[in-house]
């Protein structure tokens, strides 16, 4: 099956947030291990990655002030040891480079314990070990926030012939029951394939009614009139029983080449029934045939080029359906069978609403 979505570093992302990071990694834990009880995630991972050691050194303050060493002597002298310090800057051509003094023995220290710590105050060295204390910790290789705070996302691939839908849809109440006894501050979020696909359905709906209101004011020029309009609007969600039927028949299934199909079947729709409704207009205007008869006169003449139409579009979707794949076939499906019930349809509603729309009737 193709991705519900544009595509995203995993399909499957939890973000935890918060503002202690052990704590998040705690709840980032339990997230893993129920992703792990699941069919279909594999791979399963965090962004923030491996923990890296760090040495942290106390100064012990009785102990550095006897032996004449300060806090500023530790840390200048282990900068030197380890990472170096800028002494002075070299100028050439305008490019300013930076001179790094370093210990000839840093490539062979072995621990802190074994630096000399050089005091300014009395020009002597003191192991490092007589003044300070070195503890091993471990933290995080890199620290991510999202909306200012902390934030693990939990990643996770999935096997073959498995959606993110199916995946989300166990996850998710599993997270909002756990969730519930989180400490106060700290929550979830849904990433992935899910959350790309949101924004983008959302950036569609977005600009979808700027498209029905542009429609509708080029009806309206084009009719001088409110209800034709209407009534061509009206047959556009007929193509709808057309689409769902077709894709429970052909057992498939409703993505985005699946909406741009619809979108394309209502711009058909749409044709049907203006060339329907001008016939009638026509009959009337220049045939001068009372309202009743123009309808049925309309609907006979127009019935041949319509169903001619709806058959060689139907006939020219059907190697797109045979040979689309997975992408093409859907939307194949949507525009055939959309468009065989809704002609069908329109034949019958827009003389029906018009006859309604405009008080029409059989002795008038």
């Amino acid at each position: 099956p193709l991705s519900s979505g544009p595509g995203a570093s995993k399909p499957i992302e939890v973000r935890v947030s918060g503002r202690d990071a052990e704590q998040i990694f705690s709840l980032a834990d339990q997230v893993k291990r129920q992703l792990d009880t699941l069919a279909g995630p594999v791979n399963i991972v965090d962004d923030w990655g491996a923990r890296s050691k760090k040495l942290l050194v106390h100064v012990d303050s009785a102990r550095a002030q006897r032996a004449g060493v300060s806090n500023s002597d530790v840390a200048t002298t282990l900068s030197t040891a380890f990472s170096g310090l800028e002494s002075t800057q070299f100028r050439e051509d305008g490019e300013l480079i930076p001179v790094i003094m370093q210990s000839t023995q840093a490539k062979v220290i072995e621990s802190v314990s074994s630096i000399n710590i050089f005091s300014q105050q009395t020009g002597q060295s003191v192991p490092a070990d007589q003044v300070a204390d070195v503890e091993l910790v471990w933290q995080p290789s890199k620290i991510l926030r999202r909306d200012r705070l902390k934030t693990v996302t939990v990643q996770a691939d999935l096997q073959p012939g498995v959606t993110a839908t199916e995946v989300n849809q166990q996850l998710q109440p599993w997270l909002e029951a756990e969730s519930k006894d989180w400490p106060l501050g700290y929550g979830w979020e849904l990433g992935g394939e899910d959350e790309s696909s949101a924004e983008a359905n959302a950036s569609i709906g977005a600009k979808l009614p700027i498209a029905v209101v542009l429609i509708v004011m080029l009806l309206v020029g084009q009719f001088n009139s409110i209800r034709k309009p209407a009534i061509i609007l009206i047959a556009i969600p007929l193509a709808l029983i057309g689409v769902v039927l077709g894709l429970l028949v052909m057992r498939s299934y409703f993505g985005f080449m699946t909406l741009l199909g619809v979108v394309s079947l209502a711009g058909i729709v749409i044709n049907n029934s203006i060339v329907l409704i001008d016939r009638i207009d026509l009959e009337i205007d220049e045939f001068g045939r009372r309202p009743y008869d123009a309808i049925i006169e309309a609907g006979q003449r127009r019935l041949r080029p319509i169903l001619l139409t709806t058959v060689t579009t139907i006939g020219g979707m059907i190697p797109l359906y045979l040979g689309g794949g997975p992408m093409f076939e859907p939307m194949a499906v949507a525009i055939m069978f959309g468009l065989l019930v809704s002609t069908i349809l329109t034949l019958v509603v827009v003389p029906v609403f018009y006859a309604l729309f405009f008080r029409v009737r059989a002795t008038g």
